[in-house]
């Protein structure tokens, strides 16, 4: 009888590691898990930080576009012109402004126009991009031509495709 009752102690015994060795396996390959989807939320993570700040440039940029298209009183792409460059005080090199056409979108109409400009130095050239990239409404620089002068290398030609943005 108290080989019978030792057997069932030791059977008990054994069925107890048993059970707890199965729990720890299981428990282990929870764990692993767990590890494995932290790992995907982590990854997830930067992605949407990456992405939170790609959104964040863009609306400023966005901003920024909107709040140059309600600054200016300008009605066309040559009022726009004579804006930029009587500002900068080359409104004498101005050679030509062609207007190339006129789109209407449902926000507004885009107007098109090409500048020559003729007998610029360098530093006038760069002063006449950053104004354009800075004026307070929406002109863009679509194509740029820049040829040396004839008469003088040191000079340039510059031939620009422009468009304006004026809202509705």
């Amino acid at each position: 009888m108290i080989n019978l009752l030792k057997n069932k102690m030791f059977i008990t015994y054994l069925g107890g590691i048993i059970v707890s060795a199965f729990l720890c396996v299981y428990a282990l390959t929870m764990l692993s898990s767990a590890k494995k989807e932290l790992n995907v939320l982590k990854e997830q993570q930067k992605e949407m930080i990456t992405l939170k700040e790609e959104f964040l440039s863009l609306k400023k940029k966005l901003d920024h576009v909107e709040a140059k298209k309600s600054l200016s009183q300008v009605q066309g792409i040559i009022q726009a012109v004579d804006e930029v460059f009587l500002s900068l005080g080359l409104k004498d090199k101005v050679g030509s402004v062609k207007s190339t056409g006129k789109i209407e979108t449902k926000d507004g109409i885009i107007e098109d126009a090409e500048v020559s400009i003729e007998k610029v130095t360098m530093n006038e050239m760069v002063n006449i991009f950053y104004k354009i990239e800075n004026v307070p409404m929406i002109l863009t620089i679509k194509k740029a031509s820049i040829k040396k002068a004839f008469e003088n290398p040191e000079l340039l030609n510059i031939t620009l495709g422009l468009s304006f943005f004026k809202s509705k």
